[in-house]
């Protein structure tokens, strides 16, 4: 691996974990209420595209931070399924 090769691994995963405290925060206080769910299913889809570029080309830098993109992406998106969708009013 190059030099560049191992900068742009190191960079990627930080930019794999930029969704990190997003996560945290939905899991903590239990609310996702104000996060777009859209833009982690459009993130999601994108980085599976990426993983699956990368694992054709047989490119680490390409895969790893795409792999954590996807996690934490996905992660976003169940907790916005438990704490962001509006909750119905039951009728009595």
């Amino acid at each position: 691996m190059t030099i560049l090769a191992g900068l742009a691994t190191i960079t990627g995963v930080f930019l794999g974990l930029g969704s990190l405290p997003q996560a945290i925060k939905i899991f903590q206080t239990k609310r996702a209420t104000d996060i777009a769910p859209l833009t982690y299913v459009i993130m999601v889809f994108g980085s599976s595209i990426w993983i699956l570029y990368g694992l054709e080309l047989h490119n680490l830098p390409l895969v790893i931070p795409n792999v954590l993109g996807d996690i934490l992406g996905t992660i976003i998106l169940v907790g916005w399924f438990f704490y962001g969708r509006p909750r119905k009013k039951h009728l009595k």
